[in-house]
């Protein structure tokens, strides 16, 4: 009876959004201002309803109900319960129906803020939001329903892929979904601003806060993907440039320079139709990042789904979601008039510099990952796109990026930069020029890319700390000092040292890490560097619904001091029939110490990998304090008095 309900709910949601997306028609062309408030209240009851139908398939996951064919398939008796509810949204029809739930409660999320918002462009937008929505449940219910019953109910289920039973690929596709369907709403804003001529300050400003959600959910998505590649999958990287990263990538790459370029029609009514573009481009590499998980096109560990059919419906909603958009944009895009100028030497310059090296990013990482397929679908050959031509052409724009971000904050509005800046230059240019010398000299047989990543992250740092100093000196010592002090740029500066954070993670982890291979019999030892680890035992252990065989490893330094134990597993899941490596990590502030046990027996021996890591976690506090930071910049932006915000951004 649960699964009717939560069929039946998902139905009336498509009903609901249907109408949600035709109400603001009809009101427009009626001028009749209350249809447009029941806009409004269907988007709210979308939400209700479309809650309803996800809770009751979390429900059967929950209680183990294999008349349903997605449980079944992805779930088993055996499992804990975590991996049960995460097995709700660990497949392509739980995931989709996720999808959904995120995309009605963004729009649940408009309808009941921004009050001061003009009613006709809330409506046009959440109207926009119900054709999405409209679509997406559509593609749920007449391809990917994920309340099928199986005629012959289960004994007991098939259980989930076991490197989907982690706690990382719990958290990975909600965060990352919130990240991707928060710039449907910046879509939304976008065509909305189109069709109702409304493209102005106001109008970023009411999407500014979206963009900003949206982008650190897919921050922390990307951050939390590459923490569970990192640590489940034992390989010992954190970024392979597989095509399903790429696709997160490259709205990420996107949605940042929509970030920056909407805070330039705010402050200066500048860049309103690049604003526009920029968000339909996020939502349509949102929508193909999509396409590519779940048609087959391209195959991943990642991938939910190859399922050519499934494949073509989400090609179907991606070319809608680009053609009439950008039809309508070449149409309406020239009529957005631009009141102020854009002048050489101003903030809005460096934001527009920054927004170009993202988009050449972004399409370097597009031509990496669809060249290999256009050539075969063109040629017959079949050719690999790796690490070597990102690392040749997409780190050296991220470099340029980096600089600019160094140097940006130290321009002004209209035109200008700060006074004194000359000293700053010289401070910054002086501190990465003692870094890089003190790397190299540490370092001689770094490379020249080494030490202009090292170069780069010291620059950033040093402009960061030398920007909060400028920033504070210039605040009178009186009674509003310190309220003041709390509502400046720390946002800004948090997401921006996030990323010096992240390159020196990065740039350890790339330059400075050591790695030994070795096949092992008990009590053989292994160096790694100038440190060494003693294989001393080989045991099992039987998990909830896995059996391990474990690697007691012992490690020491070059004085035979122990540093700390691993115990590497490679794990057996009856019910699924496959294997999993576990590697085993310890962590340190500067350093990883990362251990993976291969194959092998006693005879002869089994196969460990050993990597010393330098500084590889702070890639991802780099990413917290990213996402953090700019989840400060909400926040402060909400508290701050607003007689104080234009002397403050100014």
């Amino acid at each position: 009876m649960i699964t009717e309900i939560g069929h039946f709910s998902l139905i009336f949601a498509f009903v609901l959004s249907l109408c949600q997306s035709l109400a603001p028609i009809y009101a427009a062309r009626k001028s009749i201002d209350a249809i447009h408030n029941v806009t409004i209240r269907l988007a709210i009851l979308n939400a209700i309803f479309v809650l309803i139908s996800f809770s009751c398939l979390v429900w059967a996951f929950i209680v183990s109900d294999f008349s349903v064919a997605l449980v079944a398939e992805h779930s088993h008796s055996s499992k804990p319960l975590i991996y049960k509810i995460s097995g709700s949204w660990g497949n392509h029809e739980g995931s989709l129906l996720m999808w959904i739930v995120i995309l009605s409660v963004f729009g649940a999320g408009l309808a009941l803020t921004q009050k001061t918002m003009g009613l006709l462009q809330k409506s046009a937008t959440l109207g926009m939001q119900g054709v999405i929505s409209a679509a997406f449940i559509a593609f749920s219910l007449f391809t990917s329903n994920p309340f099928e019953r199986l005629s012959v109910p289960a004994l007991n289920g098939n259980g989930l892929n076991p490197v989907l039973q982690d706690i990382g690929l719990a958290l990975h596709p909600p965060t990352l979904y919130v990240g991707y369907v928060g710039l449907s709403l910046a879509f939304s804003f976008a065509v909305a601003g189109l069709i109702t001529n409304s493209v102005d300050r106001n109008w970023a400003r009411y999407m500014r806060v979206w963009v900003q959600i949206a982008w650190c959910a897919l921050t922390l998505g990307i951050g939390l993907g590459s923490w569970w590649a990192y640590y489940e999958l034992g390989w010992g990287g954190w970024w392979f440039w597989d095509p399903v990263e790429n696709a997160s990538l490259m709205p990420w790459l996107v949605a940042t320079a929509l970030l920056h370029s909407v805070i330039v029609v705010e402050q200066r009514d500048l860049l309103k139709s690049w604003t526009v573009l920029l968000a339909i481009t996020g939502f349509s590499l949102s929508l193909l990042g999509t396409f590519i998980v779940r048609s087959g096109l391209l195959t991943s560990v990642h991938s939910f789904a190859s399922d050519p059919t499934r494949g073509l419906f989400i090609l179907g909603i991606l070319i809608f979601s680009i053609g009439p958009p950008l039809l309508l944009f070449a149409i309406q895009g020239p009529k957005i008039k631009t009141n102020g100028y854009l002048h050489l030497l101003s903030r809005e310059t460096g934001l527009v510099i920054n927004n170009f090296l993202l988009i050449c990013a972004s399409i370097i990482v597009l031509i990496g990952t669809f060249y290999p397929i256009a050539l075969e679908i063109a040629t017959g050959m079949k050719i690999t796109v790796g690490p070597p031509y990102f690392e040749a052409t997409f780190n050296p724009i991220m470099a340029l990026l980096v600089i600019m971000m160094g140097i940006g904050p130290f321009l002004v509005w209209k035109r200008g930069i700060l006074p004194k800046s000359n000293q700053i230059w010289i401070v910054a240019i002086a501190g990465t020029a003692v870094i890089s010398a003190i790397s190299f000299w540490a370092s001689p047989e770094l490379s020249i890319s080494a030490l202009a990543g090292i170069a780069t992250a010291g620059w950033l740092g040093i402009t960061i700390l030398c920007d909060i100093f400028v920033k504070i000196q210039k605040l009178n010592r009186n009674s509003d000092f310190w309220p003041h002090i709390l509502h400046l740029q720390w946002g800004m500066w948090i997401a921006h040292f996030g990323i010096v954070i992240f390159l020196v993670g990065a740039l350890g982890d790339g330059i400075y890490k050591t790695e030994s291979v070795a096949r092992m019999h008990i009590g053989d030892k292994i160096s790694l560097g100038s440190d060494s680890a003693e294989l001393q035992a080989i045991s099992t252990r039987n998990g909830r619904n896995y059996e391990a065989l474990v690697a007691t490893l012992k490690l020491s330094d070059s004085d035979n001091m122990q540093i700390g134990m691993l115990y590497p597993e490679k794990r057996i899941y009856p019910v699924e029939r496959q294997t999993t490596t576990e590697a085993a990590i310890r962590q340190t502030v500067t350093a990883d110490y990362y251990a993976v046990l291969g194959d092998g027996n006693r005879a002869d021996g089994y196969t460990v990998r050993l990597y010393h890591k330098p500084f590889v976690s702070w890639i991802w506090i780099g990413v917290i304090m990213m996402a953090s930071g700019v989840a400060t910049s909400i926040i402060i932006k909400r508290l701050k008095p607003k007689h104080t915000q234009t002397a403050l951004t100014s």
